[in-house]
């Protein structure tokens, strides 16, 4: 769910871990701060703003008489900005509001999930295999997608494997009354209103009626999870039919995907990353998706490919590490900076890139995960954070959210005490932390 400012997943993610709510895309809402970055925000093409935005007092107890009133309102406004009095019909005649995707917008989890298991799932050998026969049963439709917008047949069926598992899975909320639900809460008003005036613009258009126009529990439509706003600016009619389709036309579906992909800066014939080999020496401090080299300066710090394909070219790569020095590191290009446009989460790019390499027959992760390494929660992060404000290496507000602040802080720590300074949080290095601080 992230849209060009909009798909919310119901995720918090440490630089390797994670925190996966229940939505039907899957999608990410993140709680930002000033620590936040791609690690854990929420991807801003489908999602809500972040939930660091002032937010007003707690709302009164809802109920359907106010949400009503909040809907006439609502009516009178959009009226008065010029949409038809048929097409206001359509959208609220009967709509009604739905207590569940307030408390799914509210739901803040406190336990997160490692990136080796978000991945054991997001690039499991069953959504490989279903990929792979998707791919084939509409290769026509991927071919062309590919051939005109430039962006490879497996990025867009990862895209759509990971989003909505190939269309099984890409919500039942009626779109409309998720958004007047999510306004009327009161949360999320601007996002919420600012998709809903989109989503009319949709009705009014023709591309998809009320009834069919279905999604997320945050507003993320179709198959590959478009919010409203990001459908009027990238959806295509890729079958020529007349109609915006990202529901029932695959062909639509891909093209639309591989649009979004385009015009946010995807570079034809490049790949996304690769796996590779940091030295013994490597320094964790340059392994953030602001330090960019080139390939050449990469290897001449002792950086190497992991297998015969070698090192992509790149003239601007960053080095991801997300478990630390305790995992697998990749090598990141411009196409892998362009997936975050879709989902601004390392996660999810690093997911879609490697889904897409399997589709395309090419080998699974080398290195080994720490798999035996539990996950911090929310709350032992923010302790965290505040006993390393206290020993003087700053983080900003403690939050619960590992980004490149708190990053920072925990490897000035870890050198401190003569450890490999990769900034990964651990329970042993809680553990220390707690300790130094007494």
């Amino acid at each position: 769910m992230r849209c060009v400012t909009g798909r919310w997943r119901d995720l918090l993610l440490p630089l390797g871990m994670l925190t996966l709510a229940a939505c039907a895309s899957q999608s990410v809402e993140t709680a930002r701060s000033s620590d936040a970055s791609p690690d854990v925000a929420a991807d801003m093409r489908m999602s809500a703003p972040p939930a660091s935005t002032p937010q007003p007092p707690a709302a009164p107890a809802r109920d359907a008489v106010g949400f009503q009133r909040w809907v006439a309102d609502f009516r009178r406004r959009a009226a008065a900005r010029g949409v038809s009095a048929g097409t206001l019909d359509e959208a609220f005649d009967g709509a009604e509001f739905v207590p569940r995707i307030v408390e799914l917008d509210r739901r803040q989890p406190e336990f997160s999930r490692a990136i080796w298991d978000y991945l054991d799932s997001a690039v499991s050998d069953a959504r490989i295999r279903q990929g792979r026969e998707q791919l084939a049963t509409y290769s026509a439709e991927a071919r062309e997608a590919e051939n005109r917008y430039g962006v490879p047949a497996t990025i867009i069926g990862a895209i759509w494997g990971v989003e909505s598992n190939y269309g099984r899975n890409f919500g039942n909320y009626e779109t409309i009354d998720a958004l007047a639900t999510l306004g009327y809460d009161g949360r999320r008003t601007g996002f919420a209103e600012e998709q809903l005036y989109a989503a009319l613009e949709i009705l009014a258009n023709g591309d998809i009626d009320r009834e069919r126009m279905r999604g997320s529990w945050a507003g993320a439509m179709g198959h590959t999870q478009f919010i409203p706003t990001s459908f009027l600016a990238y959806a295509v009619d890729e079958d020529g039919d007349g109609r915006r389709d990202i529901w029932g036309s695959i062909a639509d579906v891909m093209g639309s995907t591989a649009n979004y992909l385009q015009k946010n800066g995807w570079q034809r014939g490049q790949t996304w990353g690769r796996e590779v080999v940091l030295p013994p020496n490597f320094d964790y401090g340059q392994a953030e998706l602001d330090t960019r080299r080139s390939t050449a300066q990469w290897q001449a710090v002792g950086v190497r490919a992991v297998d015969s394909r070698g090192l992509p070219s790149f003239t601007a790569a960053a080095i991801i590490a997300p478990a630390g020095a305790h995992g697998p590191a990749f090598m990141v290009g411009p196409n892998f900076r362009t997936i975050l446009r879709y989902n601004n989460a390392t996660s999810y790019a690093l997911a879609v890139g490697l889904l897409s390499d399997r589709l395309a027959g090419a080998p699974g992760v080398y290195g080994d995960w720490p798999r035996t390494l539990a996950s911090l929660s929310r709350t032992e992060i923010k302790d965290m954070q505040r006993l390393l404000n206290k020993l003087g290496y700053g983080t900003g507000t403690p939050d619960g959210i590992i980004g490149p602040n708190t990053r920072a802080g925990l490897r000035a720590f870890q050198r401190s005490q003569g450890l490999t300074a990769d900034g990964y949080p651990t329970h042993e290095l809680l553990r220390r932390i707690r300790s130094a601080a007494g």
